[in-house]
C-alpha cells in the first residue's frame, strides 16, 4: 500500500508543480475547461473547505505538525489492519495528507486549483490530494457498513 500512497503524492505534486511553475497558472489562469469547471490557483492557508485559516508562522507549523501526527497515526493503523479495502483507503488518505503537507511546509499554504461551479453556485476549490483523501474516506465509510466480523452494520 506504500506504493499507492507514493503514486498519489507524485501525481498530486506533479500536477501542482506543473500548474504553478510550468504553466504559471497565477499569470495565465484561470482556464475554463467546461462551462462548470475551471482551473484556477488558490492558496489555502487552512484545512478542508478553507476552515481555520492560518496567516501566521505559528499557525502554519501547528497545522503541519497536526498533519504529520495524523499521517503517522493512519500509517500505524494501515500497518495493523487486516482488510485490503481499509489498507487501500488509508493509503489514499495518507497520500493526500502527505501531498497537502508538502505544500504547507514548502509554501505555507496548500495549492488548490480545481473549481466546480454552476451559475452562481460555487463549490470549493480543491486539488488531487483532496480527491485521494475523499476517496479514502468513502472507502472507510463503505467498509464500516459492510457485513463482516468487525462491521458497524451489525
Amino acid at each position: 500500500m506504500l506504493l499507492i500512497a507514493l503514486v498519489g503524492v507524485v501525481i498530486d505534486q506533479g500536477s501542482k508543480l506543473w500548474l504553478v511553475y510550468g504553466f504559471d497558472l497565477a499569470r495565465n489562469g484561470p482556464v475554463d475547461l467546461l462551462p462548470v469547471l475551471e482551473i484556477v490557483v488558490v492558496w489555502n492557508r487552512g484545512i478542508s473547505y478553507g476552515l481555520f485559516q492560518q496567516n501566521s508562522d505559528l499557525g502554519r507549523w501547528l497545522l503541519a505538525g497536526v498533519t504529520i501526527a495524523v499521517t503517522i497515526g493512519l500509517w500505524v493503523w494501515s500497518a495493523r489492519c487486516q482488510s485490503r479495502l481499509v489498507a487501500l483507503a488509508l493509503a489514499l488518505v495518507i497520500g493526500g495528507a502527505i501531498g497537502n503537507g508538502i505544500d504547507r511546509l514548502t509554501y505555507g499554504a496548500v495549492v488548490d486549483f480545481v473549481h466546480f461551479h454552476v451559475g452562481t453556485f460555487s463549490w470549493y476549490v480543491f486539488n488531487l490530494a483532496d480527491v485521494w483523501i475523499v476517496a479514502g474516506v468513502v472507502g472507510l465509510l463503505y467498509d464500516s457498513f459492510r457485513d463482516g466480523p468487525n462491521s458497524a452494520a451489525k
